[in-house]
């Protein structure tokens, strides 16, 4: 079930190679992955915040949980206090198993998929992309869905560089566009 782990386990001798590091301790690796919705509409819409959190809930295997305002924007409408998006964070097996769903199944299904950008890498060595929609998840009903709403994915790794990032993620078979 987590091929991904094992391929990770498998592919640590090159990676080291690849990457010039002796040191197995310093080898890059997941830390965790955090999926992110944020809802405008959702801070009035009781039922759409709830919506969007069981469907991010489904698709993450984990229960989600409701983002509160930490602080009153007049120019959003939005006070402290009110709802304003949902996230959840993976770690360990669900975090392997997530990401091998949209590898191997949730990516292909995006129309018009070329490969998600390079660009997304914010100098730490983690990567950022955003989904459209949440409908490229087989878990996903199309009959339960209230609002089609996209998502932030962050792959947060040990890396210390976008470099090693890239090569970790490349390794792992991460779709990348190609240059």
């Amino acid at each position: 079930m987590f091929q991904l782990k094992a391929k990770y386990a498998a592919l640590k001798t090159e990676l080291a190679k690849e990457l010039g590091v002796t040191n197995p301790m310093l080898l890059p690796k997941l830390d965790k992955i955090v999926i992110s919705v944020g809802s405008g509409d959702g801070s009035k819409d009781q039922k759409l915040m709830q919506n969007i959190a069981d469907t991010i809930s489904l698709i993450a295997g984990q229960r989600a949980v409701i983002s509160k305002a930490k602080k009153s924007v007049a120019t959003f409408k939005i006070r402290q206090g009110m709802n304003v998006g949902v996230r959840v964070t993976l770690r360990g097996n669900q975090m392997y198993n997530f990401l091998e769903k949209f590898i191997s199944i949730a990516a292909p299904r995006i129309k018009d998929f070329r490969g998600l950008p390079r660009s997304g890498f914010d100098g730490a060595g983690n990567y950022n992309f955003g989904l459209s929609e949440q409908l490229i998840f087989p878990e996903v009903n199309y009959d339960d869905v209230v609002k089609i709403h996209g998502m932030n994915v962050t792959i947060v790794t040990t890396a210390r560089s976008d470099k090693e990032a890239l090569a970790l993620l490349t390794s792992l078979g991460f779709p990348f566009a190609k240059k």
